[in-house]
Order: structure tokens, then C-alpha cells, then sequence
């Protein structure tokens, strides 16, 4: 790889970097080619980018960026998934391939500049994602709602079997 090539490459990971939330250093060593193309399939189902690459390249692009703080665990083979949205499902699906395959073992992540060791990523995976905390909330607010309209509706029911037992006393008698 020649010195323009290298210098792109560079430039287009710290722009990836920047528009990142959090990423995740995996060591890969020991995987075979079906495990890869099978983890890549599942981080591409969850919409994170996922690369091998040079520990100098990756280096050099997260020099300016939130990423900086990743530097110290740039060593042996790495692998990057990079994530702009929400690091819940991401975290997830790589502890989850990581349990199932003693091969793949995570390194580090970065998560809106702060540094995350394993144990932080395991604890971050254990967290429901966005979706699960927005329908619980959710759900939370339409419980008062719907007890409300049940009280409100409680007041006119009453009134209507008192009015309907009188009619059947009157009718009774």
C-alpha cells in the first residue's frame, strides 16, 4: 500500500471516527472465514461497520477524535465496529458472538470519549436497547390514561344500572 493510499484511507476512518458514537477493538485471531462472514452479517443486521484494520492507520485516524483515548489498546490484530446510533444492540450482538466463539475476544470500546473496558461493554450489553426503554415508557403513560378513562367511565355506568334497577322495580311492582 503506497503513501496516498495510506493517507486516504486515514482521512476517510477519522471521518468515520467523527460521526461515530461509540466503537468497538476486537482481536479476531482464531476465526475462520464462516465465522467472520457470519459476525459481519450480524453487525451489518444491526447497522455497524465493521473492519479490520491497522493498528498505525487506526492510530493516526483517531488522533483528533473521540477515539483518541483508544490508542493504548492498539496492539496485535484489531478489528473495529464502528456504531452511529444506539451502542446497546451492537454491544449486544459482539458479546454475544464473543461467548459463542472463544476465538473472537473483544479489546476495548469508546463510547462518546470515554474509554470502556470489557467488563463495561458486558455491562452495556446487559442494558435494554432504546426501543425496549421507549415502549416501556410508553407504556407507562398510556397505563394512567387508560386507568383515568376507566374511573371517568365508572361515574355513568353506575348511574345507568341504578337508573335500570329502579325501572325494574317500578316494572316489578
Amino acid at each position: 500500500m503506497n503513501r496516498q493510499t495510506k493517507e486516504a484511507r486515514v482521512a476517510e476512518f477519522a471521518q468515520k471516527l467523527k460521526e461515530t458514537k461509540a466503537a468497538f477493538l476486537a482481536d479476531y485471531r482464531g476465526l475462520n472465514v464462516e465465522q467472520a462472514t457470519d459476525l459481519r452479517r450480524k453487525l451489518h443486521d444491526v447497522g455497524i461497520e465493521y473492519r479490520v484494520v491497522k493498528n498505525t492507520l487506526l492510530r493516526l485516524a483517531a488522533r483528533d477524535t473521540h477515539a483518541a483515548c483508544l490508542d493504548e489498546q492498539l496492539t496485535g490484530p484489531t478489528a473495529v465496529a464502528l456504531v452511529k446510533d444506539d451502542p446497546v444492540a451492537p454491544a449486544k450482538a459482539l458479546v454475544e458472538f464473543a461467548k459463542a466463539n472463544k476465538a473472537f475476544e473483544l479489546k476495548a470500546g469508546v463510547l462518546e470519549g470515554k474509554l470502556l473496558s470489557v467488563a463495561d461493554i458486558t455491562a452495556l450489553s446487559d442494558l435494554p436497547s432504546r426501543e425496549e426503554l421507549l415502549a416501556k415508557m410508553l407504556g407507562s403513560l398510556s397505563a394512567h390514561a387508560t386507568n383515568f378513562v376507566g374511573v371517568l367511565a365508572a361515574v355513568p355506568r353506575s348511574l345507568v344500572q341504578v337508573l335500570s334497577a329502579i325501572k325494574d322495580q317500578k316494572d316489578a311492582a
